[in-house]
């Protein structure tokens, strides 16, 4: 569990109301642990009734929510495939950490497990599905060479492709994807409990949908493809109303709005009038930050002060300097100018999976002073934002967000906040 105190980077430190912001962010945080998301459906719900249960963990929460799990069920066996193992108070279980964002040895080893794994049910078994961010990539079955795999995820990522993008592609060139888990299963009842990280919640997006029908087509893959590389040999995946979705059932049970309407609450706790003005904001990740200067600028003409905005989403970033960072961070960094000269504002962007591409940082933090103090070190934000730098500028200020991996992953927050003036 997250303490405020993780989250209180230099400008929070030393801002006379950083405390009651970490405060918000950790609530947020707090509504989407993973291993509690799973205890409060299982209060409320009884799983289907079987000989044998069997958990299979997949994502970065995999091994909190499998944790939770076997605290309250019976279980024969269990396979997690994670990014990050920590301690599971289990038997038996195997647990496998995968690659990521990019597939590789680990995940297709991945994939083999759980292909052996799924292979041992039947018609009277269950198996239970902890399903979380990351799934996509920690765990492939590719249907072509792994390294093509790799070139074709490092181009889309490169690229700017979103989400939905890059999981079409996959669903169509993985054999465990878009249903491909559940058709190994032998006909076994299945359900599973997704934390969803993507935009509107579509669970054949979430890890790509092992267990979910999934609606695209090959054809959609191709349109998708023709962006980065033509001439893929794509599958085709099972779709809704397959009679193999019988015994199947996906539930969502962790989302970003979950986490948006918990940092709501706590802000108005804290005293700040609050508005979600976005819940599924996409793009790139600088014109975001950007626009979320600008709402700022239009909100502190007709609100009165102190409020907060909200919003969540998940931007893209396309590469094109040798800088480090991630769509967080350059979110951030996209709006340094738009709020300079603002008095008493913040505005801070952070992923929820504590880790914002690849780096030690869950994103950043700005205010209307922000580009002053980086002028006077030298730093000019259009000058990173043009080598896609985003973490330079930030951990020189010591305005990186730093509260580590988080066990959970809902896509990322946003929070705006104009304080009263004094």
């Amino acid at each position: 569990m997250f303490t405020p105190d993780q989250f209180l980077a230099s400008t929070l430190r030393t801002h006379v109301r950083g405390e009651s912001v970490a405060r918000i962010i950790s609530s947020a945080f707090q509504s989407i642990h993973a291993g509690n998301a799973v205890k409060r459906f299982l209060l409320a719900n009884d799983l289907p009734p079987a000989k044998r249960t069997f958990a299979f963990g997949l994502g970065k929460a995999a091994c909190a929510m499998t944790s939770a799990l076997a605290d309250s069920t019976r279980l024969t066996d269990s396979l997690i495939i994670t990014k990050h193992a920590s301690p599971v108070d289990l038997e038996p279980v195997t647990v496998i950490e995968g690659n990521h964002p990019v597939p590789g040895e680990s995940s297709l080893a991945a994939g083999r497990a759980a292909l052996k794994f799924v292979s041992r049910l039947g018609p009277d078994d269950l198996l239970v599905c902890l399903i979380s961010g990351g799934g996509s990539a920690l765990m492939t079955a590719p249907i072509i060479p792994l390294s093509e795999m790799q070139a074709l995820t490092s181009a889309l990522l490169a690229g700017g492709a979103r989400i939905d993008e890059i999981n079409t592609l996959r669903r169509h060139l993985d054999s465990l994807k878009g249903g491909g888990l559940a058709q190994a299963a032998n006909g076994a009842k299945i359900i599973s409990l997704i934390l969803s990280d993507v935009v509107g919640d579509s669970i054949e997006a979430i890890a790509s949908g092992p267990t979910a029908p999934d609606p695209t087509t090959i054809q959609d893959a191709i349109r998708v493809s023709q962006k980065f590389r033509s001439g893929l040999p794509f599958r085709e995946t099972l779709k809704p109303g397959d009679p193999l979705f019988r015994n199947i059932q996906n539930r969502v049970i962790a989302s970003n709005a979950i986490a948006l309407n918990a940092a709501k609450k706590q802000a108005e706790a804290e005293g700040f009038p609050t508005e979600i003005i976005y819940s599924g904001l996409q793009g790139e990740a600088r014109e975001a930050g950007k626009n979320l200067a600008e709402n700022l600028r239009e909100a502190n003409e007709k609100y009165p002060r102190p409020f907060c905005l909200l919003a969540g989403g998940e931007m893209t970033v396309t590469v094109k300097g040798g800088g480090k960072g991630g769509r967080n961070q350059e979110l951030v960094l996209g709006a340094v100018d738009h709020l300079r000269g603002m008095e008493d504002v913040l505005l801070i962007s952070i992923a929820t999976d504590g880790e914002d591409g690849p780096t030690d940082a869950a994103g950043a933090v700005a205010s209307g002073e922000t580009a002053q103090r980086a002028e006077s070190l030298g730093m000019q934000a259009a000058d990173y934002l043009s080598r896609n730098d985003a973490y330079s500028y930030f951990d020189a200020l010591g305005d990186l967000i730093r509260p580590g991996p988080s066990g959970t992953n809902v896509n990322d927050l946003m929070f705006i906040f104009a304080f009263q003036v004094t």
